[in-house]
């Protein structure tokens, strides 16, 4: 996986795509510690640092967006322990702004969004962010029912029993509370709880938490209520799911009942009427961040009027309508241990820091992305001097940051410090993995091993992708698993390919070495292993089409694919009979064209598939692995009973009740799909002023075109 030093505009596509790649392994691996295992090995601002870096690039490169981005997904699966509970309404995360200018940004992408006049009022409110396990109270007739964890976002743990020992959560609403409400907010510990409570720990079990949060969820998820109520949880309201009448007219007011219904509400949240005053806030409720009994990590701020909330409506893991204000970064100096090479699916080398243990904010950083060989020689991608032409070698005392354009960071080094005989870092110019030439482009601050198939690294992450929870999901198949069976000597035990996973349990039968009979296995593992793989032989399109590994179709990408094509034939045929421009003027045959005007994919994605099904090996792989496993067609998206379901809309020309991102967004909740370019294939397309080439295209092709008032009496708006 490679990341590089460049500012974002910077980056070549192929740097950008190789950094998105990075960036969602790493944060994945993040999700599932501190959502999964309450365990997180990096802090706040490092992780949100990574996700900060991570759009950045998407912003500017949208056509890569990846299926696993860390921008699609919320949360972490759940763990299994307690039942799982689906929300009614998914429990997304916020997005995250570091900056006055930023904030600035939030409110102007608010108001373009609405097509809100710059000098129309536009109210926020602003409050702490706490610094918790997010939880979801769900009430029907006024009386508590089920208590779900986040989860995932869609899918999180029922923790029923363990929230009802949390003093501050009421079993039972007033009168005037809806009959069915679900009631979000945060469980939390106040810290000098926490600290009696870890000394406490560290006698009895030996054993003390990092921090106040993981301490909670840790609590909260006891198997023995009883062990949950002699720990002091304590609960914030701040939000809510589902609901069967509307609370308020504004997020204030709203937030105000659930105070008056016995939910603890935070005291210092504000309305803020404009940029300046969501700023102000933040510096004062910072300035008190140290004298609060309760952890927080930054402010949140909402657009107010729920009416406005409901028309930004929300992206694949966040709303349009708030944001995490996050606060500031801290430094600490560590001494570089050694350097080691990672080699990624792509063959990408990546220069890692193994670093001295180091404690910063209360979270232990052992390594840090050393992003390329220039990094580390104290060369910019300009060929310029950085940390004025300081190099990095192993011994340095290094000056590591928990937040920036990529975490954890080494920003500098201490020269003084240096150690006598410390000497310059040569990177290798062969893979450690295969002995294959590492080569380095020309303009490419990535070097590459040329190994391709070869390479043992690039084939085992090829099969950790493809078995990784957003893609094909197969449990019992992780790190070590996967590299036992790549490197074992009995072919009837080997994984080599994505099919071998499929016929392993056959190939058993003439395997000199049973897999129950090998250490770290055992019967009951084994049969969970093969069943496993068998619940996997059926999967949506979009799973199957992301676990391929094509370059630049990650999970939203795969998905926005699979909803255009609907089966693995269709998209299989589409994308070997496109076409590709020639030259200058050549605009590819329909079925490119139609590729091309899906909506989100640009020519970029369009390439990496039609050349993914062009290359024979390839064409090879998915045949055997279509031998035994079959994609399911994708289910259609949004309201199936609307008039425009299923139909193929374009927009065109200038919209004057919505902005075109508010139009897409509705067309997609009604379940219609929103193509960019008119197609054969086009079943509606909406024309405003100022329509040019697309709405002539249309008429050519005798498509159904109306004006944005028939677009609202047809979609009954």
């Amino acid at each position: 996986m490679s990341r590089t030093t460049k500012a974002v505009e910077e980056l070549t596509p192929q740097e950008a795509a190789e950094e998105l790649a990075a960036l969602a392994g790493e944060i994945a691996e993040h999700d599932r510690r501190y959502h999964g295992e309450d365990a997180p090995t990096i802090s706040d601002a490092e992780y949100d640092a990574l996700r900060l870096r991570n759009a950045a690039i998407e912003a500017a490169f949208p056509e890569l967006l990846r299926a696993d981005s860390p921008s699609q997904a919320v949360g972490a699966a759940p763990s299994g322990v307690f039942a799982q509970v689906r929300h009614a309404k998914p429990m997304l995360s916020l997005d995250n702004v570091f900056s006055d200018d930023d904030v600035r940004d939030f409110v102007a992408s608010v108001r373009r969004f609405l097509a809100w006049p710059s000098e129309q009022e536009l109210a926020f409110t602003a409050e702490p962010k706490i610094d918790g396990l997010s939880m979801s109270l769900r009430y029907e007739q006024r009386r508590l029912t089920t208590a779900a964890t986040r989860g995932d976002g869609t899918t999180g743990e029922n923790v029923t029993a363990n929230i009802r020992t949390i003093a501050e959560i009421p079993d039972e609403l007033p009168k005037d509370a809806p009959d069915i409400v679900e009631v979000r907010g945060e469980v939390y510990m106040r810290r000098d709880d926490f600290l009696a409570l870890n000394e406490r720990m560290a006698v009895e079990i030996g054993r003390v938490f990092a921090n106040p949060r993981n301490f909670a969820a840790g609590s909260l998820r006891q198997k023995d209520p009883e062990a949950t109520r002699a720990r002091p949880l304590r609960f914030f309201a701040y939000a809510w799911g589902e609901t069967s009448e509307a609370l308020a007219e504004t997020q204030y007011e709203a937030v105000q009942r659930l105070g008056r219904w016995g939910f603890r509400i935070n005291d210092h949240m504000a309305i803020c009427g404009s940029v300046d005053e969501m700023v102000e806030r933040y510096r004062a409720i910072e300035a008190e961040r140290a004298s609060l009994p309760y952890d927080i990590d930054g402010v949140v701020y909402k657009v107010d009027r729920l009416d406005l909330q409901e028309r930004l409506g929300f992206r694949s893991r966040s709303p349009r309508w708030a944001t995490a204000h996050k606060f500031a970064a801290e430094k600490a100096t560590t001494i570089l241990r050694g350097i080691d090479i990672q080699v990624g699916r792509t063959g990408a080398l990546t220069p890692v820091a193994r670093l001295e243990p180091v404690t910063v904010g209360g979270v232990v950083v052992t390594n840090a992305t050393l992003h390329n060989e220039d990094y580390i020689r104290g060369i910019g991608n300009d060929g310029q001097p950085i940390r004025e032409g300081r190099d990095i070698r192993v011994g340095d005392t290094v000056i590591v940051q928990r937040a920036g354009d990529v975490i954890p960071q080494i920003l500098d080094i201490d020269p003084e410090k240096r150690p006598a005989g410390a000497e310059a870092y040569v990177f290798p110019d062969r893979c450690p993995a295969c002995g294959s030439h590492a080569v380095r482009e020309e303009g490419e601050a990535v070097r590459r091993c040329t190994g391709g198939l070869i390479c043992p690294a690039q084939a085992v992450e090829r099969i950790r992708h493809f078995v990784s929870r957003n893609a094909m999901d197969i449990e019992g198949l992780g790190e070590k698993q996967i590299e036992f069976f790549f490197n074992h000597e009995d072919p009837a035990l080997q994984i080599r390919s994505p099919a071998d996973i499929f016929t392993l349990k056959d190939r058993q039968g003439s395997s000199l070495t049973k897999l129950e009979n090998v250490d770290g296995f055992g019967a009951v593992s084994v049969r969970k292993l093969f069943a496993a793989i068998d619940d996997r032989r059926s999967v949506p399109l979009s799973r199957f089409l992301f676990a391929l590994g094509i370059r630049h179709i990650g999970e939203t990408n795969a998905k926005r694919i699979a909803r255009h094509y609907l089966s693995f034939d269709a998209l299989r045929a589409g994308a070997s009979e496109a076409m590709m421009p020639q030259g200058k003027g050549d605009p590819g045959n329909a079925q490119w064209q139609e590729l091309v005007g899906i909506n989100g994919i640009g020519s970029v994605v369009a390439e990496a598939l039609v050349e993914f099904f062009a290359e024979e090996h390839n064409r090879q792989a998915v045949d055997a692995l279509l031998k035994e496993v079959t994609p399911s067609d994708e289910e259609p998206v949004g309201d199936v009973s609307s008039p425009v379901a299923g139909k193929t809309v374009v927009f065109t020309g200038g919209l004057e009740r919505m902005s075109r991102d508010e139009a897409k967004a509705m067309a997609e909740r009604l379940g219609a799909k929103v193509a960019g370019s008119v197609s054969k294939k086009t079943d509606l397309v909406v024309a405003g002023p100022g329509a040019g080439s697309k709405l002539k295209q249309a008429t050519d092709l005798g498509i159904e075109v109306i004006d944005e008032d028939a677009w609202f009496e047809r979609v009954g708006q």
